[in-house]
């Protein structure tokens, strides 16, 4: 019989109780030693930690030892596909098992990063997903807990481990095959569906334990129609499209375009949740821009359906989801596991071709954890710290921004000629489906300055914006502050 079958255990296992178990397993075995099986549980049973168990169970060398979810019925659904792993409703209970060498966590975005700092408490080493939390504040603490316990901690930014990222860099700046840069637009313009907006509160499913399901997050009542993935929409416990898909774009702009620059100079952005007449929060078309170092850099999204259909799909030059680099002499049109080189007449340059990153990322957290060496790792959690952050800001300048009949007219933000080309795309897809951004449903926020130091807004900055990057949790479920 599994752990989770025996709920008379779980009462046992109160907060605190749980806590000193996860304390006292810190002590245990800090990697497997070369030759030795790693054993991994996956915590979060959904999509993403079905695709995590399958690609790390293929591992040489790697065990999946454990599962675990909220939800019955999900733990159960995995169970059976690997029926060697023992099964948790409770990721206390899992990280309590001192057999564990390292979780790989793929919860809801508010879960990330209590779960990754009592799994660091615990001894255990994390791959988390992205993004990496569900603020920032909190991820600072998740990447002091991993310093403070020497864990080897990396985020699922899978681009990373694939080897055409160095090419590209190359590509871009030793051969300056494009010439001189001069911006970069990343785009996510991939259609998605409303969630639905309930006259009562919905009723989570019997199979989930719903208290743990919130953890960190305020005990609101949900209007949308399903409990599982659409959280992404809802402020509460998800970050939106720009923390969803963004996290990925512009952790590759950061990576190959930027030289990993920790964060923008400034933000500026224009969103809403447009044409859907649903329960959700986050911006379904929102486009930020990023003031850095070099280049000003575009991000954009867009969930609506195109208007007559694939034909009228939104594009950045070639690409719907991906990024363009701008230069002198042409651009770069990057996919996730390919890319394009153009000179300024269209003709095609060079092509590149790469693997995505997996499974090479999860191949690279088993190499360092296997070493005990954090400087092996592709992504680091600081680095997805940094590239999370990005989103972040966009979401907190679109949050604090002021109503699209009374704020600036987002064209006027920037003489950008990318910033410019982006909200003309935008406005025109709007047009046709009758809608505009001087209405209430956008907000738009003039450039706001960002104290890197500080990680916040600078002072003049709307209390809104800097609000929306430090949350600490719900009581019973408190993000720790990591001294």
């Amino acid at each position: 019989m599994s752990p989770s079958q025996h709920p008379s255990r779980r009462r046992f296992l109160g907060q605190a109780a749980a806590g000193a178990a996860l304390l006292a397993c810190g002590s245990r075995r800090a990697h497997a030693a070369p030759g030795e099986q790693l054993s991994i549980g996956v915590i979060g049973m959904g999509w993403r930690g079905g695709e995590l168990a399958k690609t790390f169970n293929a591992l040489p060398g790697v065990r999946l030892a454990a599962l675990c979810d909220v939800d019955r019925a999900r733990l159960d659904e995995a169970g059976a596909l690997y029926p060697g792993a023992t099964r948790y409703s409770d990721h206390r209970e899992l990280l309590a098992d001192g057999s564990i060498d390292a979780v790989a966590i793929a919860t809801c975005n508010h879960w990330h990063c209590l779960a990754a700092i009592e799994a660091c408490q615990a001894g255990k080493h994390v791959y988390v997903e992205k993004p990496l939390g569900h603020d920032l504040w909190e991820q600072r603490q998740m990447i002091a807990a991993a310093r403070k316990h020497d864990r080897i901690a990396q985020i699922g930014t899978q681009q990373r481990s694939d080897p055409m990222q160095a090419e590209i860099k190359r590509f871009l700046h030793e051969e300056q095959g494009i010439g001189a840069l001069t911006g970069a637009v990343a785009c996510r313009y991939g259609a998605r569906k409303a969630i639905g907006k309930r006259a009562t509160p919905l009723t989570p499913p019997a199979t989930v334990d719903y208290d743990r399901w919130l953890g960190p997050a305020h005990d609101r009542p949900i209007y949308r129609d399903q409990l599982h993935y659409d959280w992404h929409w809802d402020w509460n416990t998800g970050n939106g499209e720009m923390s969803n898909w963004g996290v990925h774009l512009l952790d590759d702009v950061r990576n190959t375009v930027l030289g990993d620059q920790p964060l923008p100079r400034s933000v500026a952005a224009v969103g809403g949740r447009a044409v859907w007449d649903d329960a959700g929060q986050t911006p379904n078309v929102h486009a930020t821009l990023f003031e850095t170092d070099t280049i000003p850099v575009v991000g954009v999204v867009s969930n609506l359906e195109p208007v007559g259909g694939r034909r009228g799909r939104l594009r950045e030059a070639g690409v719907d989801t991906g990024y363009v680099v701008y230069g002198e002499g042409g651009r770069y049109e990057g996919r996730r596991g390919g890319g394009k080189a153009f000179d300024t007449d269209g003709k095609l340059i060079r092509e590149f071709s790469g693997n995505g990153g997996m499974p090479t990322h999860c191949a690279n957290f088993v190499t360092a954890v296997r070493a005990g060496d954090a400087s092996l790792l592709n992504a680091d959690v600081e680095c997805g710290h940094y590239s999370t952050a990005w989103c972040h800001l966009a979401n907190a300048a679109v949050v604090a921004g002021a109503p699209g009949d009374e704020g600036p007219n987002p064209t006027s933000l920037s003489q950008d000629p990318h910033w410019r080309r982006v909200v003309g795309v935008l406005e025109n897809d709007l047009a046709k489906r009758g809608v505009a951004f001087d209405t209430p449903v956008f907000r738009v926020s003039p450039r706001l300055a960002v104290e890197a130091e500080r990680e916040r807004f600078a002072s003049g900055a709307p209390r809104a914006a800097n609000g929306h990057l430090e949350h600490h949790g719900r009581d019973g479920y408190r993000v720790p502050e990591i001294t």
